[in-house]
């Protein structure tokens, strides 16, 4: 999943403002064809095969889509889940049938309205110097965990960034959560059994 508009770099205006640019495609390799799933992404950053094969998450900015394979609903695309605390960044299935997703980008306390309008993403993104308002600070980190029906399970948040700082992937393994952040040298590790 790249933006075929801007070659796959794309400013955080483009970025705040969601233009849907993205695409989603499956590639055959016995007939070397490639077919387009899903078109019209708006900065679409993580796709994630469900446990039974039957859908695909995609995310995008702010929210995250859900694409039909198989079954009644096959071709249909849904709203997986909207409006949460951040940008989606990456997504990783659990053993459980869920899903992590890394968020970035997280929105500061009460600017949460600016994403749930293309109104006031254009204008935000118009001012570059409101991103930085809008969007929280890059020494945070949130992680949530989401079932396969869309409703969030848990969450971990380091909003001070104490332990570790713009989480960009989760990976559920063995009873342990593990953390790559962009703006770390190490990989986090937190141990799940503790915590639940």
């Amino acid at each position: 999943m790249e933006t075929k508009r801007f070659g796959g770099k794309v400013k955080s205006e483009r970025e705040t403002e969601a233009r849907p640019h993205g695409q989603v495609l499956k590639y055959n390799p016995t007939s070397n064809e490639t077919v387009i799933v899903l078109d019209n992404l708006a900065f679409a950053n993580g796709v994630a095969l469900s446990k039974d094969e039957d859908f695909l998450v995609i995310c995008e900015t702010w929210k995250c889509l859900r694409q039909w394979l198989k079954g009644e609903n096959k071709g249909k695309t849904e709203i997986f889940i909207e409006n949460l605390p951040g940008a989606p960044d990456n997504i990783n299935i659990a053993p459980d049938g869920s899903f992590w997703i890394a968020l970035i980008q997280l929105t500061s306390e009460g600017m949460e309205f600016v994403h749930n309008y293309k109104i006031t993403k254009h204008l935000v993104a118009s001012f570059p110097k409101l991103i930085n308002l809008v969007n929280g600070a890059k020494k945070k980190a949130m992680v949530v965990n989401v079932a396969s029906n869309g409703k969030i399970i848990k969450k971990f948040d380091d909003g001070d960034g104490k332990v570790i700082t713009f989480v960009t992937s989760a990976l559920e393994f063995e009873d342990h959560l593990y953390l790559g952040s962009r703006s770390t040298n190490f990989v986090g590790k937190l141990p799940l059994t503790i915590l639940h």
